[in-house]
């Protein structure tokens, strides 16, 4: 823990790196062997699963699921509020989840809209602007964000054969909804 750093709360999991100006509210979970870079701020109800990377300048809010080993980059952006107005303080309960499965990355100044769903393993590339679900290994970019492609688990770019030249992992389609699932 920075000694810059402000944590409200003592649910920090083991080896858990918490760096300068990064603002923990009582009541949010964060894992172990998470990185919190300067400048991160994790509200009450926000939950970070375990060895996750978030990058600077990033705010985690209420309602916002990062499951294991996800990657967010610098100054992406999650919402929790579909109809925010600053005259009107909405219960909890009004507000919508979003959830980040498993091994999933958030690319540099994208935008998750409240109430989506990012799949296992699934790429939101830098800047774009995700407001509905992405597919496990779903590539995704542009505003709105749409699939341009799928990621092997090692971040390659698949070909249309879903056989990963790097690694050599192979893959099949399950539906659009849920997206690839692995051969083997």
């Amino acid at each position: 823990m920075h000694p810059q750093a402000l944590c409200e709360n003592e649910s920090i999991g083991d080896g858990t790196r918490v760096w300068a100006f990064v603002h923990i509210l009582a009541g949010a979970i964060v894992g172990s062997d998470c990185n919190l870079c300067d400048h991160v701020f994790v509200e009450g109800g926000a939950r970070i699963g375990n060895n996750v990377t978030i990058k600077n300048g990033v705010q985690i809010w209420d309602l916002v699921t990062l499951e294991d080993d996800v990657f967010i980059g610098p100054n992406a952006t999650f919402t929790n509020d579909l109809r925010p107005r600053a005259f009107i303080k909405r219960p909890s309960s009004e507000l919508l989840p979003t959830v980040v499965r498993r091994g999933a990355t958030i690319g540099a100044n994208a935008t998750v809209v409240c109430g989506t769903t990012v799949g296992p393993e699934a790429f939101v590339a830098a800047g774009a602007v995700v407001n509905r679900d992405v597919p496990g290994h779903g590539l995704v970019a542009g505003n709105p964000a749409r699939r341009i492609g799928w990621v092997c688990t090692c971040a390659t770019r698949l070909p249309a054969s879903l056989v990963c030249g790097d690694c050599g992992r192979r893959f099949r389609m399950l539906d659009d909804q849920s997206g690839l699932a692995p051969l083997g």
